[in-house]
């Protein structure tokens, strides 16, 4: 008898294991940027999609906002297991000119832990342009950051548009000559073209994922050429996270999809003495029902490397993903990610991070 307990017992905490390891609620994204919003056009929405990959229907009981200026929204009904359900995030930018970071807290009956999710963005007024919402001077033309950063962007054929907002804090007109330097994935206008002292411009940036054909933080630059004495040819940094894009599944194409399961999303290195490299090994494996292919799998530090010794797992199949830190040159305490890219269409990102403290 108390062997048929303790079999059990074990049985439990392996299935309890094998859940926490996926994301009962998977939502799409957890952080949406706006970009630059126009004050004048009045409030902007976002819809957060998630899917209930618990094994129980799922009420979502409050959405808790930051702020007054936020309005949140949300699946009244219970989400059966497999079904999506969404949260909304309502935005007015009325008065609040400048850069904003908010965020929503959503609790749910499936446990205590609630989901934090935001929104951000740049809040701009078209019809009073302001020298101060423009802090980066460039020559004789201000931005509001000394980069561009569009975002997420999927590996698509197709332009994701960003526009930029600029002003002429000169003296005298600005020209832009239309001569533009950028990469075969970019593309990047300028309207108007002339700009009288405190003119706005829009500087429109157009990306496509599928020509880059990279996974994760990509950064690139490039030069726009105007007839500004002080500096004739502007030079930004343009960047962008890119992803795969997964359209819309039934809940039984999800179900004979491949699913990426890491045994451990947190590592600890411990003390660390001296500059040797140290290593650890994560176990990865397809619990999905299709081939698990990965795809790419970026650390965010030189001083780290990642590989596995598989990078397509047949359904049940699994592979080591070994992971090595050189601490030489850092001290204290180092925190440090490897995101993995997959084509699990439920987590199609995931991030596996580790610790170390370097004596």
């Amino acid at each position: 008898m108390r062997k048929i307990i303790f079999s059990l017992s074990f049985l439990v905490l392996v299935v309890t294991s094998f859940a926490q390891q996926v994301k009962q609620l998977a939502f799409r994204e957890e952080t949406h940027d706006f970009g630059t919003i126009d004050e004048q056009k009045g409030p902007v929405a976002h819809e957060f999609v998630f899917t209930n990959n618990s094994p129980r229907p799922v009420k979502i009981l409050k959405v808790q906002a930051s702020c007054g200026c936020t309005t949140p929204g949300w699946s009244k009904d219970v989400i059966p297991p497999g079904k999506e359900g969404f949260i909304q995030a309502s935005y007015d930018p009325k008065g609040r000119p400048g850069f904003f970071n908010k965020s929503l807290t959503v609790t749910t009956d499936l446990d205590a832990n609630p989901i934090i999710l935001q929104i951000k963005g740049q809040v701009s007024n078209d019809e009073m342009p302001v020298p101060s919402d423009f802090p980066v001077s460039n020559g004789s033309l201000k931005i509001k950051i000394s980069s561009f950063n569009m975002g997420r962007v999927y590996l698509k054929d197709e332009y994701v548009v960003r526009e930029f907002p600029v002003l002429n804090a000169g003296d005298g007109t600005l020209n832009f000559s239309g001569k533009f330097v950028h990469p075969g994935h970019i593309r990047v206008d300028v309207q108007p073209r002339s700009l009288a002292p405190g003119e706005k411009a829009v500087i429109k940036v157009s990306y496509n994922g599928a020509l880059k054909n990279q996974y994760g933080f990509q950064a690139d630059n490039v030069e726009i050429e105007t007839d500004d004495k002080d500096n004739p040819v502007k030079s930004f940094s343009v960047y962008a996270t890119l992803e795969d894009f997964f359209p819309k599944m039934t809940s039984a194409a999800l179900a004979a999809a491949p699913q990426l399961t890491i045994d451990a999303n947190l590592l600890d290195f411990g003390n660390i003495l001296g500059s040797a490299a140290s290593e650890r090994e994560v176990v990865l494996t397809n619990t999905g029902k299709k081939a698990l292919l990965l795809k790419s799998i970026q650390p965010n530090c030189t001083c780290v490397t990642a590989s596995a010794s598989k990078t397509s797992l047949k359904p049940g199949e699994s592979t080591t993903l070994t992971v090595s830190f050189n601490p030489s040159g850092r001290r204290g305490t180092q925190n440090k990610a490897i995101t993995l890219y997959s084509n699990d269409p439920r987590n199609p990102v995931q991030r596996l991070t580790f610790t170390a403290y370097v004596q």
